[in-house]
């Protein structure tokens, strides 16, 4: 689906057969750090993410129509030639394009970004989103003053 500039997106993209397309730590945090890199570089707000196991949720805010496709499309690409290499295998690591949809009314924007946030805890990984360490919940919470 094609965003607009200024106007919110919930993006997901899964792992190719529901495989696993995070297998360490180390996996994580190339991929948030290149995710940030990207959502800079192409003035996208991230608002919101959660990296799972075969999936990643993301909430973002592009300046530009074309704003998320120009983070998503060079953050698989690098991120596959990182899992390619170091796992020494070939092939797609993700199913498929990203999804994106739109976010348009206020309420659900909030109600999405706690329910990316929450997807640790519905998947029984953690019983606190504090304790997940690949979402943004511990940012957020925490720099709101909400140290639960």
């Amino acid at each position: 689906m094609c965003t607009c500039g200024g106007v919110p997106a919930h993006v997901i993209q899964r792992g190719n057969n529901r495989s696993p397309c995070f297998f360490q730590d180390e996996d994580c945090r190339f991929y948030r750090q290149y995710l940030i890199q990207a959502c800079r570089r192409c003035r996208v707000a991230l608002h919101a993410y959660v990296l799972m196991t075969n999936h990643v949720h993301l909430l973002m805010t592009p300046e530009r129509s074309d704003g998320i496709s120009r983070v998503m499309q060079p953050l698989g690409r690098r991120y596959v030639q990182y899992v390619n290499g170091r796992k020494r295998r070939s092939g797609t690591l993700w199913e498929s394009r990203h999804r994106a949809s739109i976010v348009e009314a206020e309420s659900y924007l909030l109600a999405c970004h706690h329910c990316i946030e929450l997807n640790p805890v519905r998947a029984a990984m953690v019983s606190h989103p504090g304790e997940y360490p690949w979402s943004s919940y511990r940012f957020n919470a925490w720099a709101m003053g909400t140290r639960a």
